[in-house]
């Protein structure tokens, strides 16, 4: 007790001698020199009214704000010393913006004192440093922070610290750690550095996901519901089977034989769930966005079941290793429900049978919310908004209420609003830089003074995507209505997305090699402005016209030139496209020692088309008519043709049949396309029936080539879960014969196999070059006997691909695929056999660059051998550039 009193005593002593206020002050350097400070005695406190309040060091901050902040104002009674002057500087100090706070007496006239409150800012903000995260982590927490500029409290630098560890948890780095390192600037005392220091740590594995509660289905069909949240990849069959076999006992070995073989089986099936686990291409990183969109799909699967109240009672996600977690779902999956009697209210203009056989709802079928929903406002293949929305409806509503539940069924009544008729009062674009307006508007189906239609927005948003001037994923139609008036202002934000396109492509094969082609087509070319170089950008642009110039060449050996041009709305009025092309390819037989020329084949051709769009059966068809003419000038060319000297004229009257409801030509995800392809030469024979062809040299035969060919090409694409779509092609064709007696000339006919690149024998004789990936580009071409002419006169091809998209950015947008296809051609028509096919599957991926237009890359197996091999054709790999494959 004496050692205590004389602690005190001491302690007393020292205060008694050093009795200055100096709350928070660091070091005697900090204080102002001006500030005169009157030290008082602690061991005579006294009570004084504030006279005056001074503040020194506040530069950024308000000197009225920190004398109420520090809880001291004018007229105070203060107990000098005492605890006010302590709790004021506490105050002070708890909000986080100064580095130093003291609080002194400068005054004292009798019962009165005067305060100074002097104070250090910390400064602000003006560079945010981050270490051991990436690029684009360090623009995105730049974002989410926005720390520049403002003053680095503790509170928001702790905050911060909280941001940037939830922005590392969503993308799995759960024990992510964040340190801070705070900095003042050497040069600028009013501003401070912040450095954020990540450690993100390894990724967090899913190692168990523990279904409990669930009675309806099974734990392996509600873990397929996760598709963002999948276990590890395991397998322990043989491991677990071995110390299961070992721990074996009698009585087990007695219970296992006398189970039912169905027990058995569902026994089996479990244990394999339980011990294998192969998720390969899911990947098993927990992240916290994706598990709660999968929690939410979870119950969407159970509602779509006729389970709506079901719900997660709880979910738990806790460690069970240094970088593995498990979840447990604890699920209420409640009660089953039914649709019971389904009343239509508030229908005027269509009846309750129409509406019905639209909803296609009966009673005792099991609840499906989903259902429901989509099948009221929005469905791919029919609802009853866009029935109400395509006729001008544009207010409709559909509220379905449920009037009565009644064990397991549920009575609807459903609730219509149908609201006045509206019309289209004014249409606007903006976004078209390089594109005209008129080239927009003719492909508006939404017109002013028309009644509004849900359906012709969407044609609208197909037909502008189809033009390939604009980025797909931004065509924006936003309706304005006005329901006063019973209007509608429809707006549409464009994006223009470049579309001219560089062609650089080469391809190995036919009778000389290499043959590489460059190529410039122009896709909004605008001859009107040709004489205008004021309106080039550096071309004359924005009509919506396609020019193109094109070379191929193997050196002097093979050499192809081409120009076309093609305006799709002729007259500008309706949509008459024309278009006209020129080509001339030659040919020649070199002396590879003297390089000198003994021979030469010259193909020279010219095309005028006309064609429009027709509304029958629906708007979404084409009729494309043509005629060429291309002239065969062999000069002792050897047998190519059968002949070595001679002309040969072939006049063809083209017909394109076609009908397109693809959305978007880049990324197909619904719709389809369908072509019929009539070539048609004259029939020469019919004119000269006495004429025996069989007794004429080839040169005669073939002076006026005659045929008649047909080609039916087939896709249709369907939407698949998580962004998947699956493709299904059809491609058939066949040449004929106006008569028997002329026999099957050379040209067109069908070449199959790589990626479908022609070589110089395809351009020339104007062939058919179908591409079948996993096989040689043209090695399955049959050889005629009688005549040795190469190439078939039928072929059909089938193939099915899954896609997936990567990225669909205009600049470059970019999918992957695997394909599985089988296609033949045939000499004639008894060998023709739908199912004798050379069958290929792989994988690849495609790449659509503006500039370039589709690269391809594709790796195939050929299953079959191809004829003169022993072996199948094995592993191909195929290129493509600024082409699609046949």
């Amino acid at each position: 007790m004496k050692k205590i009193l004389l602690t005190s005593i001491f302690l007393m002593t020292i205060f008694s001698l050093q009795a200055q206020i100096r709350y928070g002050v660091r070091s005697q350097e900090q204080k102002p020199e001006e500030i005169n400070i009157i030290d008082l005695s602690y061991t005579n406190p006294k009570t004084y009214e504030i006279e005056s309040i001074g503040v020194v060091g506040a530069n950024i901050l308000d000197s009225a704000i920190l004398g109420s902040l520090a809880g001291l104002n004018i007229g105070d009674k203060i107990t000098i010393p005492g605890e006010q002057i302590s709790r004021a500087t506490k105050k002070l100090w708890d909000q986080g913006f100064l580095d130093d706070v003291g609080i002194y007496v400068t005054d004292v006239v009798g019962d009165k004192v005067s305060l100074i409150i002097y104070i250090a800012e910390r400064g602000t903000v003006n560079r945010v440093n981050w270490v051991g995260i990436t690029k684009t982590d360090e623009s995105e927490l730049n974002d989410k922070v926005n720390l520049i500029g403002k003053v680095p409290t503790n509170s928001l630098i702790k905050n911060s610290e909280l941001i940037i560890k939830k922005h590392f948890d969503e993308k799995g780095f759960l024990n992510a750690f964040i340190r801070t390192e705070l900095e003042r600037d050497t040069i600028m005392r009013s501003r401070d550095r912040l450095t954020f220091i990540v450690d993100k740590k390894q990724k967090v594995n899913i190692k168990d996901i523990i279904i409990v509660g669930n009675e309806e289905f099974d734990a392996r069909r509600i873990k397929g519901q996760l598709k963002g949240t999948n276990e590890k990849v395991r397998f322990h069959l043989v491991s677990n089977l071995i110390k299961g076999i070992t721990e074996l006992t009698p009585k087990k070995v007695g219970n296992l034989i006398t189970k039912r073989e169905k027990m058995e089986l569902e026994v089996a099936k479990n244990y394999f769930y339980d011990n294998v686990k192969l998720n390969i291409f899911g990947g098993s990183k927990f992240e916290a966005s994706k598990y709660r969109e999968d929690k939410a799909k979870l119950i969407a699967f159970y509602n779509s079941r006729g389970f709506r109240d079901a719900s997660i009672a709880q979910d738990s996600v806790y460690k069970s290793g240094e970088n593995t977690l498990d979840v447990l779902l604890r699920i209420d999956e409640g009660n089953r429900y039914y649709f019971g009697d389904v009343k239509w209210v508030g229908n005027f203009v269509h009846s309750d049978e129409e509406l019905g056989k639209i909803l296609g709802v009966q009673r005792g079928d099991i609840f499906n919310q989903d259902l429901l929903n989509r099948k009221l406002n929005f469905d791919p293949q029919e609802d009853v908004a866009s029935l109400y929305m395509d006729n001008g409806y544009l207010f409709f509503q559909a509220n379905p209420a449920e009037v009565k539940v009644e064990n397991d069924t549920i009575n609807l009544e459903i609730r219509i609003m149908e609201g006045p008729q509206a019309s289209i009062n004014k249409v606007t674009i903006a976004g078209n830089d390089r594109t005209n307006d008129h080239v927009v508007i003719r492909e508006l189906f939404t017109r002013p003074g028309e009644n509004f239609s849900r359906s012709n927005i969407i044609r609208t948003q197909s037909e502008l995507s189809a033009l390939g001037y604009f980025n797909p994923e931004t065509i924006n139609p936003r309706p304005l209505p006005n329901q006063n008036d019973g209007t509608v202002d429809i707006a549409w934000d464009l994006e223009e997305a470049p579309s001219d396109q560089i062609e650089l492509s080469g391809g190995w094969g036919g009778i000389f090699g290499f043959v590489g082609t460059v190529g410039l087509r122009f896709n909004n070319f605008s001859m009107k402005n040709l004489t205008k170089p004021s309106t080039w950008r550096p071309l004359p642009v924005g009509d919506g016209q396609s020019l193109g110039i094109r070379v191929q060449a193997n050196g002097r050996r093979f050499q192809s030139y081409s120009l076309d041009f093609s305006e799709p709305w002729l007259g500008g009025k309706k949509p008459n496209a024309f278009s006209f092309n020129l080509n001339r390819s030659i040919q020649r037989n070199i002396d590879i020692r003297t390089n000198q020329q003994f021979g030469s084949f010259t193909v020279s051709s010219a095309t005028i088309g006309l064609g429009r769009r027709v509304k029958w059966p629906d708007n979404y068809f084409q009729i494309q008519n043509s005629v060429t003419y291309m002239v065969y000038d062999v000069n002792n060319f050897g047998s190519l043709l059968g002949f070595d000297n001679g002309l040969s004229n072939n006049i063809t009257f083209n017909t394109v049949i076609s009908r397109n409801s693809v959305a978007n030509p880049r990324f197909p995800q619904f719709g389809g396309t369908v072509m019929l392809t009539a070539n048609l030469t004259p029939p020469y024979s019919a004119f000269n029936r006495d004429r025996e062809y069989s007794d004429l040299e080839l040169s005669e035969q073939f002076k006026w080539v005659e045929y008649h060919k047909w080609m039916f090409d087939a896709s249709f694409f369907i939407p698949l879960p998580a962004k998947f779509v699956f493709m299904a092609k059809t491609n058939l064709g066949f040449i004929g014969q106006y008569n028997n007696r002329t026999g099957f000339s050379p040209f067109e006919r069908f070449i199959m196999g790589g990626a479908g690149l022609a070589g110089q024998q395809g351009f020339i004789l104007a062939q058919e070059i179908i591409a079948l990936r996993g096989y040689e580009d043209n090695s399955i071409q049959p050889v005629d006997q009688q005549t040795n002419f190469r190439g078939g006169v039928m072929y059909n091809k089938f193939t099915m691909e899954v896609r997936y998209p990567v990225s669909m950015n205009p600049q470059a947008s970019i999918f992957l695929l695997g394909f599985a296809e089988g296609g033949n051609t045939f000499n004639n028509y008894q060998e023709y056999n739908p199912f004798n096919l050379y069958r290929s599957a792989g994988v690849g991926a495609r790449v659509f660059m503006p500039a370039f237009g589709l690269l391809g890359v594709d790796w195939g197996y050929g299953f079959d051998r191809l004829p003169g091999s022993n072996v199948p054709s094995g592993a191909q790999v195929h290129f493509t550039i600024g082409q699609q494959l046949r």
